[in-house]
């Protein structure tokens, strides 16, 4: 059987994009960098077409998912042309996630292109040593091996060095490369321009987190405990004429419940100066009136993005994300919020909305964060959203929120 003159690429995305997160964001973690998949696998076409002058056969790319269930970030790349995704396991020891299987798949497809005669050279991205036994069967069938690096942070291999030296041609994908389809998260989390700064955010940005509330609180019962002539005060009243507790320093919404007007416990309404302090991202905001429920009655109302959904509507969500959507936690919270606003029923939910922020309502919160876990960003780490996705996501909510009402306020032209 005459071999035909194409080439295979075939990449191990858990080696690639993590040494691609080590050399730009410092550490392994994906999590900490975004990828461009269009442009990073019409970069790997390319420079695979340069390096073996042969045309493209298919760019096989190889990673992890839990149950094997593919992510979305797989449900693009597998729809693009020449494009096949293979999926090992991604299971949890010892609190680490780890690939199964992956290398022996890539190993089968490996000798078995060899075996078939199905290229004439083969680009391995990969620096697993596990490969070798594969890497070896293809030269003896007479195929070029390629294998390519990802330059590394710390300017030594990050190759199995038995690999290394048995590859055919060698190649250093090196930052200038990698950082045209990948780059590094900020600091913040925030990929894109922050949302429009609003006054209010300033007096949750001062307040105090819950840690230095209660050390202000204990400190400040320190003080009570003796008065300004050295004196320790009269033993507080106990039982039914003691007051509720104050040793918390921020209110729950079980405290607010015991903070009520004298008289019989049916007829009992909150103190009206009762107030709930919200959490937020960054601190505490005071939420006056919401009484010992904890959830102010206009929250309430507000639909979640489920509930105004059809299937139809549904199904054509899934094919945006698939296509468009590229999983940055800012672009993530727009699109949802996007969504949900042009659903509502009334304009006047959003604007309810708005009197709320920065906090996004619970059930509105969750579903917004569930939909975010679509796209990859629990970052394999406890099965949570990084912290600094999660103030990104809730950005990227809060800025269509502002256009929106932005626009909405907007005077009609005479």
């Amino acid at each position: 059987m005459e071999r035909v003159d194409r080439c295979v690429v075939l990449v191990d995305a858990g080696y690639l994009l993590g040494a691609a997160a080590s050399l730009l964001a410092g550490e392994p973690a994906r999590s900490r960098i975004t990828v461009d998949h269009a442009a990073l696998i019409q970069g790997l076409r390319e420079l695979a077409e340069g390096d073996t002058e042969r045309p493209l056969l298919r760019i096989y790319w190889f990673d992890g998912a839990p149950d094997r269930v593919p992510q979305p970030e797989h449900r693009r790349l597998r729809v693009m042309p020449r494009v096949t995704v293979r999926l090992g396991a991604l299971t949890r020891s010892d609190g680490r996630w780890a690939q199964k299987g992956v290398d022996a798949a890539m190993h089968a497809e490996l000798t078995e292109l060899a075996r078939n005669r199905a290229c004439s050279d083969v680009v391995l991205v990969t620096g697993d040593g596990d490969l070798l036994p594969g890497l070896m069967s293809a030269k003896e069938h007479g195929v070029a091996v390629h294998l390519w690096a990802v330059q590394a942070a710390d300017g030594d291999y990050n190759q199995s060095e038995d690999l290394v030296a048995e590859a055919d041609e060698r190649r250093v994908l090196d930052r200038a490369w990698i950082t045209r389809a990948v780059r590094a998260k900020e600091i913040g989390g925030i990929c894109a321009p922050p949302p429009v700064p609003r006054p209010e955010i300033a007096a949750i940005l001062s307040a105090p987190l819950p840690e230095a509330a209660l050390a202000a609180a204990a400190q400040e019962r320190a003080a009570r405990s003796v008065n300004s002539n050295g004196e320790r005060p009269a033993p507080e009243p106990t039982g039914a004429d003691a007051p509720a507790p104050a040793a918390k320093g921020v209110p729950t919404p079980k405290d607010l419940a015991g903070l009520r007007a004298p008289g019989p416990p049916q007829s009992a309404q909150p103190l009206a100066g009762a107030t709930l302090r919200w959490s937020s991202d960054k601190g505490w905001i005071d939420r006056p009136g919401a009484g010992a429920l904890g959830e102010p009655p206009e929250t309430a109302s507000l639909p979640t993005l489920a509930q105004l959904t059809s299937a139809e509507q549904r199904w054509a969500d899934r094919e945006e994300d698939i296509t468009t959507v590229g999983g940055d936690p800012f672009e993530v919270g727009q699109v949802f919020a996007r969504r949900w606003m042009a659903r509502l029923p009334e304009s006047g939910h959003v604007q309810k909305l708005a009197t709320l922020y920065p906090r996004i309502p619970h059930r509105i919160d969750g579903e917004l964060l569930r939909y975010a876990a679509r796209f990859g960003l629990l970052a394999h780490k406890d099965d949570q959203i990084d912290e600094h996705d999660r103030y990104a996501i809730r950005a990227g909510f809060w800025r269509e929120i502002d256009v929106r009402t932005a626009a909405d306020h907007v005077p009609a032209a005479d």
